[in-house]
């Protein structure tokens, strides 16, 4: 029998299509979450235990009663803006509440720690694609936090000999296919990703079709103005997660990879995108500039690709964007029951 797969913050977003990957793979599948921002309806998969990563006590116990070989990492606060506003917030919840689980790890000799990274460790780019080898200069508390616990894990594998694996994502997006009929996809209070706002003003007419989309910033130097980001799809990333834990378990050492498709797609693009895969006609309202907004984010995966044999099954942004229309088609009750 396997032993179990912990997914911390497996009633998130991308938590819960790792959780559907494993489980579908056969693995024994135990998520620790607190549901303060996962949903209770997308606990589909193995079996869930509800607990905070500030209550030691209640992590202990956690670790405990199940015989865990490997940790998945989902568990943190993520937008740039509020940790700006808020960093005590992000470096208690990211950083000291990690080390807790870590102090586990080292506990219950978890062989591996697997952990759920971001392209914001870089910061601004000085060379494109970013490789893992370029700078990490993060320019926000965000990045800032999700670096210190890849220094950590660098440090525990050192002295403990936790094998562990950073995967760094850009722009994860899109939803289980309808075919799985999973009932998981991106759900966030506030949303501020691109694609889904993109999606809700064009499945809530009259009212979001009028008011459009805002598009941050007209005069980037790039081909239309626009920034261009790297889009990666959810289940490619989950993908990922089970080839980096099999890595780790021939062997591999601790290492860092980069989750992306390698190619950018502009804001007005992933626009255009949705409005070919919705048939919907979408407005789109110039607005001005983010602060700290990059003109270009590309990732070079190229290492995954050769180490883990990972390959991206939804390499094209149509593909992606259509399994998130899916998503939020049955959100609003709009989809076709086949």
């Amino acid at each position: 029998m396997l032993k179990q797969v912990a997914v911390i913050g497996g009633a998130g977003y991308i938590g819960s299509h790792a959780a559907m990957t494993l489980h579908a793979a056969g693995y024994d599948v135990v998520v620790f979450d607190n549901l303060s921002t996962g949903h209770a309806e997308f606990l589909r998969f193995g079996r869930h235990v509800r607990g905070d990563l500030g209550d030691p006590a209640a992590l202990d116990a956690f670790f405990a009663a199940n015989d865990i070989r490997t940790v998945m990492h989902f568990a943190a606060c993520a937008y740039v803006g509020e940790s700006v506003s808020d960093p005590a917030k992000y470096y208690r919840n990211n950083v000291a509440n990690t080390l807790n689980l870590l102090d586990c790890c080292r506990k219950y000799q978890v062989a591996n720690v697997i952990f759920s990274s971001t392209c914001s460790t870089y910061g601004v780019p000085t060379a494109l694609p970013i490789t893992e080898d370029h700078p990490q200069q993060p320019i926000n508390p965000y990045g800032r936090t999700k670096l210190a616990i890849e220094w950590a894990l660098q440090d525990f594998s050192a002295a403990y000999g936790l094998r562990v694996c950073s995967l760094r994502y850009f722009n994860a997006a899109g939803a289980a296919p309808a075919s799985l009929r999973a009932g998981i996809g991106e759900k966030h209070d506030p949303e501020t990703h691109l694609i889904p706002l993109v999606l809700k003003a064009a499945g809530n007419p009259p009212h979001d079709l009028e008011r459009g989309i805002r598009v941050f910033g007209t005069d980037y130097d790039t081909k239309d103005g626009t920034c261009i980001r790297d889009y990666i799809h959810v289940c490619d990333l989950a993908d990922a997660h089970i080839l980096a834990m099999q890595y780790l378990e021939a062997g591999g050492g601790r290492a860092a990879f980069n989750l992306g498709n390698g190619q950018g797609y502009s804001v007005r693009e992933v626009i255009d995108s949705a409005r070919r895969v919705t048939g919907l006609p979408i407005k789109a309202v110039t607005a001005a500039r983010r602060p700290g907004d990059p003109g270009i984010l590309i990732g070079d995966a190229a290492r995954a690709v050769s180490e883990l044999g990972w390959k991206p099954k939804f390499a094209g942004l149509d593909d992606i964007v259509q399994s998130a229309w899916d998503w939020e088609r049955s959100l609003s009750g709009q989809q076709q029951v086949l």
